[in-house]
């Protein structure tokens, strides 16, 4: 080590550190000197005091006495209010610096909590987690379904991209099964599912929830007071470590491979390692503690679909959870009742399934079963005008334009298949298809367009084909043509007489 009277270094060593503001390790690397010896020579030498700064005024310090007044008389007025108030006084800065010296004059009092103690079964809190629009190609936010027992600290989640009723009852069924069990009491946040209002005097729940209750055991059910999230701090603290823990750098197919993950990180990490505030691990805690004191799940069957009422549109649809599913067509302004699952949309009328779909987690999605439309096109014969007539398919590109343009007009469509057809058989279906698409080139439709074009414009003679009966044997016969001169032998030949002669008689 280098000697301390040695003045480049020590003069090295004061500028590093007083002038340069260096680390003593760093110095320490830099001139190869113990950590010791650059502290003995920096303790030698304090660093000057720094000239002393004038506090920047502020435009609001000549309004801080009336401030005073107006929080003594009103504390909870806030900044907009004291804004009105100052602006007669002569202020004229904004609102954010004056809402921050409203913090400093008016600091929240810190709250003392006390350490909730839960015995084994007594409890479960549950709550729900936004994590946005994290699913490829899927319009909808993804949401966490977080429970934890209060006792052992054990966990449950599950993603889903809804919060609706139906969904949260069967991540509440799941969860149960995952628990075996249920607990004494759940205790909830102010969602709507469960809590339709909630005011310092009286609560209400949500009938359907309440009924949901009864049917799995009889479990408590009591909502968190407004704004007091210490009162779920077992599961406000789980939905932050799934936040922290599990989430980030997570990536995932679909709404299936996220769960998957989820499942395996729960069941590995998150339920298996020494929990920051027991010191014990939750699944072992669940397990030997826990388990035995939840009560059994009665398997009382119970409606989990999201259900809704709906009429049935002129395009014989009915809207559900942003989507629109078709229904048969003749139950247009009809009432429905619409069952979903996770997987599957059902329709009824009364009693009687008319319609199911596979469930779209899309938004603006038009999911139509071809089988409701069937009869349809024949109540409609407008509407099936563009469509290409079967006796008329060898006509194929040429033939579907034209119809298509022909249905906008207003000439009777039936005629017009009638007259094509005709022609068709007597010119043939190239020169028909071709005669067409001449017609159109000069802006019209029309079979009479047709016609001229093929009998005059083009002087074509009909050449029907011969009359095809379907039937082999019928059509492989041939007449020859008869020779009708032996009829002239059969007729009688007319007598004649002399006029002189005698008249006949009747014996002669």
């Amino acid at each position: 080590m280098m000697p301390i009277n040695d003045d480049g270094r020590t003069a090295e060593v004061l500028r590093l550190g007083l002038v340069e503001g260096v680390s003593v390790r760093q110095i320490a690397r830099r001139l190869n000197m113990s950590r010791k010896t650059i502290r003995r020579i920096l303790g030698r030498h304090p660093m000057p005091p720094k000239p002393s700064v004038a506090v920047r005024g502020s435009v609001l310090d000549p309004y801080v006495p009336a401030i005073r007044k107006l929080l003594d008389d009103t504390p909870e007025m806030l900044a907009p209010a004291v804004l009105e108030r100052l602006r007669p006084m002569g202020y004229h800065g904004g609102v954010t610096i004056l809402r921050a010296r409203l913090r400093q004059l008016r600091p929240r009092e810190r709250e003392a909590f006390l350490t909730l103690h839960f015995e084994p079964g007594a409890a479960m809190q549950v709550d729900w987690a936004d994590f946005g629009f994290a699913l490829p190609g899927v319009p909808r936010r993804v949401s966490a379904f977080v429970a934890a027992l209060c006792h052992s600290r054990y966990l449950y989640i599950e993603f889903t991209l809804s919060q609706a009723m139906g969904s949260f009852l069967r991540c509440m069924d799941r969860c149960l099964r995952f628990f075996e069990g249920f607990t004494a009491v759940d205790i909830f946040d102010n969602m709507k599912t469960v809590v339709l209002s909630h005011t310092p005097t009286a609560t209400v729940f949500n009938p359907r929830f309440l009924e949901y209750a009864r049917a799995r055991g009889g479990f408590g059910v009591r909502a968190c007071n407004v704004g007091k999230g210490n009162e779920k701090g077992r599961v406000e603290r789980p939905v932050g470590f799934v936040r922290r823990r599990f989430w980030p750098g997570r990536r995932f197919r679909d709404l299936l491979d996220l769960n998957t993950q989820a499942v395996r990180w729960r069941d590995d990490f998150a339920n298996g390692r020494v929990h920051e505030d027991t010191g014990k691990v939750p699944a072992l805690v669940f397990l030997h503690q826990e388990k035995a004191a939840l009560r059994p799940v009665p398997q009382t069957p119970f409606d989990t679909n999201d259900v809704e009422g709906y009429g049935v549109t002129k395009q014989f649809r009915v809207r559900f959870d942003r989507n629109k599913y078709s229904v048969p067509w003749r139950l247009v302004s009809q009432q429905v009742l619409v069952r979903a699952d996770d997987d599957f949309v059902r329709v009824f009328l009364a009693r009687k399934q008319i319609a199911i779909h596979s469930r779209s987690w899309g938004i603006g999605e038009d999911i139509e079963h071809s089988s409701h439309k069937v009869g349809l096109l024949e109540t409609k014969p407008r509407a099936a005008a563009g469509d290409l007539p079967a006796a008329l398919a060898a006509l194929a590109d040429t033939g579907r334009a034209y119809f298509k343009v022909l249905a906008a007009g207003s000439r009777s469509i039936h005629r017009e298949i009638t007259r094509l057809v005709f022609l068709v058989e007597l010119f043939g279906t190239t020169a028909t298809a071709s005669a067409i698409a001449e017609v159109m080139q000069t802006g019209h439709v029309g079979a009479e367009y047709v016609e001229y074009v093929l009998r005059h414009k083009r002087g074509l003679t009909p050449s029907p084909p011969p009359l095809r009966l379907g039937n082999d044997d019928l059509d492989r016969i041939t007449v020859p043509e008869p020779d009708l001169s032996i009829y002239d032998d059969l007729a009688p030949r007319p007598m004649t007489r002399d006029p002189g002669d005698p008249p006949a008689t009747e014996s002669t």
